[in-house]
C-alpha cells in the first residue's frame, strides 16, 4: 500500500492578517503608555514651599572648597577682548564679573578715558591687580598686610610658597587687591583740579608745537591756559611752596610739591601771593595771571612734574 502525501493547504486572507497585526500593535502601545504613566503620576508632586533636594545620608562627594583654600585660586586664565564703540571700564569690568582695578592693572592703563575702539584688553579669570616690588626683601607676607588680602591666595595664583622673598622689579598678581586712591584718581583724571576756575581757553597744548616766537618746532613743557589779567591761580594739589621768584622764560612763577612725587609750576604770573614754605590746598590762591617773561599775551602757563619726568595735564583733572 503507498502512502499518500496529505496536503493540507491553509488559506491567509492578507488583509485579515495585517489588520490584526495592527490590533495587536496598538495594544501594547496602549499598555506602555500606562505603564509609564502610571510610574510618573505614582511620584509625590512636592509643594512649592521653597525647599528642595533629596536627602541623602553623609557629605557629599564632591571637592570641599573653603575660604582659606589656595585651590580658589590656584590657576588663572586670561582672555583677550576687544574694544567696541560705547565701551567703558566699568562695563567691561562688569560683564567679566572682574573690577574695573583688575583690567586698569593688567593692561597698563595710564588713562582710562582714552580706550580706542579696536584696542584689544587682557581679561583674567578672576579680579585683582598686578603688583610690582618696589623694594628688595618683600615678602608674600608683607604684600598681602599692603593689600590686605591673604598670603594663601598669593601663592596659590603666583604657585610660590609663602618663605618666598622678592627682589625690587618682580610682578605678582595679587587676588582680590585694589588700586590705591591715589592711583585710580590718577588713571580716572580726578587727581588735580584745573588751576583757574574762571573762564579761560587752551591756547597751547602739551607736547610739540610751532614756537610762536621763532616758528621753529619746539617742544611745549605744559599747558597755556589763555585768560583775563589779573585772574585768579589756584593749587592744582595741596601741597607745600617749594619755589617762587623769576624766570627769563617763566616770568613770576611759583612751584608746588605734592604727594605721590608731584610738582607743579605756575608761570607768568602778574603778582605772586604764596609764600616760601606755605602748606597750601585747592583753594588757595597762590598768585594771579600776567603776561611777565617770555609771552605774548595773559595766560597761565602750568606744568606738572611726576618724579622729575614732565606729564600732560590735561590727562590729571576732571
Amino acid at each position: 500500500m503507498k502512502n499518500k502525501k496529505i496536503k493540507i493547504k491553509i488559506k491567509i486572507k492578507f488583509p485579515t492578517f495585517l489588520r490584526t497585526l495592527e490590533l495587536f500593535s496598538v495594544s501594547m502601545a496602549s499598555c506602555a503608555v500606562v505603564f509609564a504613566s502610571a510610574l510618573f503620576f505614582d511620584q509625590k508632586k512636592p509643594e512649592e514651599n521653597g525647599q528642595g533636594g533629596y536627602e541623602s545620608p553623609g557629605i557629599p562627594l564632591t571637592a570641599e572648597i573653603t575660604e582659606n583654600s589656595a585651590e580658589m585660586v590656584s590657576s588663572i586664565s586670561y582672555k583677550s577682548y576687544r574694544v567696541r564703540p560705547g565701551d567703558m571700564i566699568s562695563f567691561i569690568a562688569s560683564d567679566f564679573g572682574i573690577t574695573e582695578d583688575t583690567i586698569i592693572s593688567v593692561n597698563n592703563i595710564h588713562n582710562s578715558r582714552q580706550l580706542q575702539i579696536g584696542q584689544f584688553l587682557k581679561i583674567p579669570s578672576i579680579p585683582g591687580i598686578l603688583y610690582t616690588v618696589r623694594e628688595n626683601g618683600e615678602t608674600v607676607q608683607t604684600v598681602a598686610a599692603k593689600f590686605k588680602v591673604e598670603s594663601e591666595k598669593i601663592c596659590g595664583v603666583n604657585h610660590i610658597s609663602e618663605e618666598n622673598s622678592f627682589t625690587a622689579g618682580t610682578m605678582l598678581f595679587v587676588p582680590d587687591a585694589k588700586l590705591d586712591w591715589i592711583t585710580r584718581q590718577e588713571i580716572n583724571g580726578d587727581l588735580f583740579k584745573k588751576p583757574i576756575h574762571a573762564h579761560w581757553y587752551l591756547s597751547s597744548s602739551f607736547g610739540w608745537r610751532k614756537s610762536p616766537f621763532t616758528d621753529a618746532r619746539t617742544y611745549h613743557g605744559g599747558v597755556d591756559m589763555a585768560c583775563s589779567q589779573g585772574t585768579r591761580i589756584y593749587a592744582a594739589l595741596p601741597g607745600k611752596v617749594t619755589s617762587r621768584g623769576y624766570n627769563n622764560t617763566y616770568g613770576n612763577y611759583v612751584i608746588i610739591k605734592h604727594h605721590s612725587g608731584y610738582k607743579t609750576l605756575y608761570a607768568h604770573m602778574s603778582e605772586i601771593k604764596a609764600k616760601q614754605g606755605d602748606y597750601v590746598g585747592q583753594d588757595t590762591v597762590i598768585g594771579y595771571v600776567g603776561s611777565t617773561g617770555l609771552s605774548t599775551g595773559p595766560h597761565l602757563h602750568f606744568s606738572v612734574f611726576k618724579n622729575g619726568k614732565q606729564v600732560n595735564p590735561a590727562n590729571l583733572w576732571n
